[in-house]
């Protein structure tokens, strides 16, 4: 598979059933298939208005399955709804040329804030350490595919030096610092929803500022304001910041493009090199010693 999506659509559709199927999440199958006809819907009838050649519904499944991953509701109306919001937010907010905010996590905050009778579990996942391994494989794979696993491992190492800071400050045992780093739902945002490669800073500065940033905010929330759902709220409040990091630091914006193998690469690259290229080969100077047969040689007779 040379498009990083369609990993990342493979392990979250892996991580939804493990997480239906062990952790016996309150989701029921309505949910997931009005979720995914809603967004898709959205898709396509907002890339038809837009006239776009590209339909993206690659992105628009990997929405849907953060949703049903991370949402919960007690109706069956909420989660298309924030479906349908998340996806139109990709054609309707955007700045210079980016949709501002990671479509799920704006569906969610969106859900939490005006639809009633949602929530979101972040305790879900446990701290297995079998789950944390399976996190941390998975989401390597999709980011590095993706060549933006900086952002996740710079948001970890903040966040979880912070922790680190505040365990050996209040004299607590290290046991609690491994405790959090085995966090399904941190690992799970750090791997598939802050490395989102179209809403995070182009250039690796600035999303290592960016990360910094969300790590601080998320752990003021947690930590100082006592608050639930801190790395969630503090991406979609840290969002605005991305064109800032842009225009400090310029850089191509991401495109999804698959990757060609190498030999392939090179294959083609040699042909048009063969059938583009004028040949350049100079022909060997002539050697005054070698002389046509029969010529006569100087100083013996003709």
């Amino acid at each position: 598979m040379r498009d990083a999506r369609l990993c990342q659509i493979l392990f979250l559709g892996l991580l939804l059933g493990a997480g239906v199927w062990l952790r016996d999440f309150s989701l029921r199958p309505g949910q997931v298939a009005l979720t995914f006809l809603s967004g898709l819907l959205m898709q396509a009838v907002c890339a038809k208005a837009f006239g776009l050649r590209k339909r993206g519904l690659l992105s628009a499944v990997i929405t849907c399955f953060s949703l049903s991953i991370l949402l919960r509701a007690d109706n069956l109306a909420a989660h298309p709804i924030a479906a349908a919001a998340a996806i139109g937010s990709k054609f309707v907010i955007r700045v210079r040329g980016k949709h501002l905010f990671n479509p799920a996590n704006l569906g969610i905050g969106l859900a939490l804030l005006a639809l009633p009778g949602t929530w979101t579990s972040p305790g879900q996942w446990g701290h297995d350490l079998a789950f944390a391994v399976w996190f941390v494989v998975l989401g390597a794979v999709v980011t590095s595919r993706a060549r933006r696993a900086d952002i996740s491992w710079t948001f970890l190492a903040f966040y979880l030096g912070a922790l680190a800071l505040r365990i050996a400050w209040l004299g607590q045992s290290p046991a609690v610092w491994t405790h959090q780093l085995m966090s399904g739902s941190l690992l799970l945002f750090a791997f598939f929803m802050i490395s989102d490669p179209m809403t995070i800073p182009n250039h690796p500065r600035g999303r290592i500022v960016h990360a910094a940033l969300v790590a601080a905010l998320a752990y003021s929330w947690q930590y100082a304001l006592y608050r639930p759902g801190g790395v969630l709220w503090a991406l979609l409040l840290c969002s605005p910041a991305v064109p800032i990091w842009d225009a400090i630091w310029p850089a191509p914006k991401f495109e999804w493009k698959p990757d060609e193998p190498k030999g392939e690469t090179d294959a083609h690259r040699q042909t048009d090199r063969t059938h583009s290229e004028p040949s350049t080969k100079r022909l060997p100077a002539a050697d005054p010693d070698r002389r046509p047969l029969g010529a006569p040689v100087p100083g013996h007779g003709a």
